[in-house]
């Protein structure tokens, strides 16, 4: 396969001998072995999955974004990233590191674990609750927590 006119644009396919192809990431610049074909082309401007797209776990990171009310551009810009990164992490159709999702959270001033279990715009979850409590009222909401799981009732 060959990549010499793929520029900052990269071809990623299954190599016709080994199923493989080594390809380098245009976010990082790392190298991977990669065995699904996507063709990034100037002049179409977006990509064309040839195999079965990959859904990765679920994550809450565009409700965070619009939570913080953000952009995606906004958000990108301070990850030094593309907007179409964060669209696909957003979506689950890109995988994400543990420094990914770190930087994530960081960007839109939360923790990973938010990013992953927590709606934020969810107002009867538990969090929500808890994030419009006033400090007397938390204390209230734990004792009641507490003697709630101690008692059943």
């Amino acid at each position: 396969m060959d990549l010499s006119n793929a520029g900052k644009w990269f071809i990623e396919g299954p190599a016709q001998n080994h199923g493989f192809i080594l390809a380098t990431s245009e976010f990082t610049g790392k190298q991977y072995f990669h065995s699904q074909t996507v063709v990034f082309r100037p002049e179409s401007c977006h990509n064309i999955l040839m195999s079965k797209t990959r859904r990765f776990r679920r994550t809450y990171i565009r409700e965070w974004r619009k939570h913080r009310g953000l952009t995606l551009e906004k958000v990108a810009d301070r990850l030094d990233m593309t907007p179409g990164h964060i669209s696909m992490l957003e979506r689950g159709q890109r995988g994400y590191t543990q420094e990914t999702l770190e930087a994530v959270a960081s960007a839109l001033q939360t923790d990973v674990a938010s990013l992953l279990m927590r709606d934020p715009s969810d107002p009867e979850a538990i969090w929500s609750i808890w994030d419009q409590a006033k400090p007397g009222q938390r204390r209230q909401i734990v004792e009641i927590a507490k003697t709630l799981v101690k008692t059943g009732t």
